[in-house]
């Protein structure tokens, strides 16, 4: 059987000069699986994407919120540098999930009920969670 290959046996492998050397993944890839549901995966992950319930808070603390804010709105031209946790809620699905800002307040926007801060980030004032910073411990240390 291998006498009618003797004469190209030993021949050099032949190498093309008109079209480039395939990878062995380019290789492989042409022997993938055809994926027929287009999109099936991504809504898969898309379902088991976990989000997060958004928190009601109590009077009280709206009412310290609100006091906060109201620190920072008479410090604005000194740019207080906060931290800012707030809700995000989620485009695709119920819930959302909970950020953290930590930047210079430039103002805030009483109207559109947002705080915009000095790297743009724009937090609306009802997803405020928690407000925390250096002129929150001066207002303590008066008192």
């Amino acid at each position: 059987m291998t006498k009618s290959y003797d004469d190209i046996i030993r021949l050099p492998h032949h190498v093309s000069l008109k079209h480039p050397h395939m990878t062995t993944i380019d290789r492989a890839a042409q022997f993938s699986p055809f994926a027929a549901l287009t999109g099936y995966d991504a809504a898969i992950k898309e379902t088991a994407r976990l989000t997060a319930e958004r928190v009601e808070l109590y009077e009280d603390i709206k009412d310290a919120l609100s006091d906060r804010l109201q620190i920072i709105a008479e410090q604005i031209k000194e740019h207080p540098e906060i931290t800012i946790t707030y809700f995000q809620p989620d485009g695709k699905k119920n819930g959302g999930a909970y950020a953290t800002a930590v930047s210079m307040v430039q103002k805030i926007d009483e109207y559109d009920r947002i705080v915009v801060m000095t790297d743009g980030t724009a937090i609306p004032i009802d997803e405020i969670i928690s407000i925390d910073g250096p002129i929150f411990e001066t207002m303590y240390d008066d008192q």
